[in-house]
């Protein structure tokens, strides 16, 4: 090998390293905020498409309103954050990248006041505030493409291809089991945004509580939850110590609502993959 080739190759590899090292740092995200929104409402799109969503016009109001209180403290990016509902059983909720969040039915049934249900949507909002789908996106990106990636990326055309990458991370459903370190700052985040919104920081940690009741009694209801969060137990013990009191923890709009919903048809099961 040429030695003006050996020290292109050489640096070309250093550069790539240092690129990898940026990433994992997260101080840097191949997905752009206009990407991720994209990719977010087209993720929002397919979703409607599969799943039932329960179009109650006073209790989808009810949710969204609790969201856009969180939204309204919390930093980064000015995502256009939508909330709908899933008429489903199981105790759940999602975020999709750039802003759309789902709450099941199940999560307002098994809740007993207003501070259980912010608490899960506060937990989600924090998702993506903090960028976690961008860099999961990412991180699929490098796995998937390695150093084929680079020249994509210091040359022309980056944005299309990465962009082409992400959204087909997302149709595998890369986005959607974040990592343990993600699952933690969103706790964190989402408790500051709980009680900066004025709620009770109680109730992240007893939506936990209840999670665990319905393990030993009901697995079925939880088991999605488990399969893309992590176990509770330490998540509950790290919150304790800064939930702190104070704030709103029930309202009786969220009685008249939880009310309204066991008015109506049961939920459905979400169908077994």
């Amino acid at each position: 090998m040429r030695p003006s080739v050996f020290f292109v190759s050489s640096v070309a590899i250093v550069v790539f390293v240092c690129f990898v090292a940026t990433l994992q740092a997260r101080q840097f995200s191949l997905v752009s905020v206009q990407q991720e929104i994209e990719i977010g409402q087209e993720a929002n799109a397919q979703v409607r498409r599969k799943i039932p969503e329960l179009r109650d016009a006073q209790v989808t109001a009810y949710v969204r309103g609790i969201g856009e209180r969180l939204v309204r403290q919390a930093q980064g990016p000015k995502y256009p954050y939508s909330f709908s509902v899933a008429d489903y059983r199981e105790i759940n909720a999602f975020a999709l990248p750039g802003g759309p969040v789902w709450l099941h039915r199940g999560a307002i049934h098994a809740a007993t006041n207003e501070s259980q249900v912010a608490g899960v949507l506060a937990h989600e909002v924090a998702h993506i505030a903090q960028r976690h789908a961008a860099d999961q996106l990412t991180k699929g990106i490098m796995a998937n493409l390695g150093l084929g990636l680079l020249g994509a990326v210091l040359g022309n055309g980056a944005g299309a291809s990465t962009a082409q990458a992400a959204a087909g991370l997302l149709a595998n459903g890369v986005f959607m089991k974040f990592s343990r370190d993600d699952e933690r700052e969103a706790d964190r985040v989402g408790l500051q945004l709980l009680r900066r919104a004025g709620w009770d920081g109680r109730g992240m940690v007893e939506l936990f509580e209840i999670l665990q009741r319905e393990a030993s009694r009901n697995p079925g209801s939880v088991e999605l939850f488990f399969s893309s969060h992590p176990s509770p137990q330490d998540r509950m013990a790290r919150l304790r110590e800064s939930v702190g009191r104070g704030g709103t923890r029930d309202t009786a709009q969220f009685q008249s609502i939880k009310s309204r919903l066991q008015r109506m048809a049961p939920p459905k099961a979400m169908p077994r993959q």
